[in-house]
């Protein structure tokens, strides 16, 4: 059985379990890949970070945080980031968190959803984004130094709900 609901403190564990491999690798996000666990922790579910796992069979396989991409007079459009843990790859996880997001965005008044810095080589993210009706607004030149391809471009997405 799957349910996705709202992170607690005592999932932190799980959560470090997902975010650790990801972070480390240095390939998706543009966070620092010796980030420390708690500092990884704060910057998923610390702030204005909303952050939601996805449980199958009573064990956390991925989670999505949400937030306002901005304040003040860009406060309604929302971010989100997705991590799932390696093992959980492939099972639709993602698709399952996205449409959970865009529900909850919706529910929380935001009227477009905009992710800032996605990596051009992250194929599975675009593929997903793009079938979700998400569309490339700018591309960000070489502003990702990949550890294994170099430069790379960023691009930034976009979706009115």
């Amino acid at each position: 059985m799957t349910t996705i609901r709202a992170a607690q403190d005592e999932d932190n564990s799980a959560l470090w379990a997902i975010l650790e491999p990801i972070f480390r690798a240095g390939d998706t996000y543009a966070i620092p890949r010796d980030i420390s666990r708690t500092d990884a922790l704060t910057f998923w579910c610390g702030g204005n970070h909303k952050a939601y796992v996805l449980e199958e069979n009573g064990e956390i396989a991925a989670t999505y945080y949400i937030c306002p991409n901005q304040q003040g007079g860009g406060a309604h459009v929302c971010n989100c980031g997705f991590a799932s843990s390696p093992a959980s790859r492939g099972k639709g996880h993602a698709r399952k968190l996205l449409a959970h997001a865009l529900d909850t965005a919706r529910e929380q008044g935001f009227t477009a959803m905009q992710f800032n810095f996605v990596l051009s080589s992250n194929f599975g993210a675009l593929k997903l984004w793009a079938e979700a009706g998400f569309e490339t607004v700018g591309t960000l030149p070489n502003a990702f130094d990949h550890p294994d391809l170099g430069l790379i471009d960023a691009l930034v997405l976009y979706k009115f709900l």
